[in-house]
């Protein structure tokens, strides 16, 4: 089987998707978002406190609950923030999400944390769902 091929077959073939996702308890554990924040030169120390100062308050208020910051220590992205976010589900985030971008703290807290100009250069989100040997689930 060449490389292109693989690529070609389906992943569970002999599976339907609700039999997959039943086998494998992703109706059970959590979502995690994989979020990467990109920040301009300069600006990683104004999203650090904004998100020390704001952010999280606002998060615990509408029941969204993280998982775990990192900044690089060694390697590329040192203007990068690294964060999880745990989710019940896709309709939890949805939910939970939207209600959040909506609130007038969260919208006065990122106008003010930007005064001096924008933060974020880009941001890049990836939904994931832990394998069946995962410790975290």
């Amino acid at each position: 089987m060449t490389g292109s091929d693989r690529l070609r077959k389906p992943l569970v073939p002999d599976l339907e998707a609700a039999e997959y996702r039943a086998a494998h308890h992703l109706e059970t554990d959590m979502i995690y978002e994989y979020r990467v924040y990109r920040c301009l030169p300069g600006r990683l120390p104004a999203l650090l406190k904004r998100f020390e100062n704001h952010t999280i308050k606002i998060w615990e208020r509408h029941g969204i609950k993280q998982a775990g910051f990192w900044t690089v220590l060694i390697g590329d992205g040192n203007h990068d923030l690294h964060y999880l976010i745990a989710w019940e589900s896709l309709a939890d985030r949805e939910k939970k999400w939207t209600t959040f971008q909506a609130d007038p703290a969260w919208i006065a807290a990122r106008a003010d944390s930007e005064r001096d100009g924008p933060i974020l250069a880009n941001v890049t989100s990836s939904l994931l769902t832990p394998t069946a040997f995962s410790s975290v689930k």
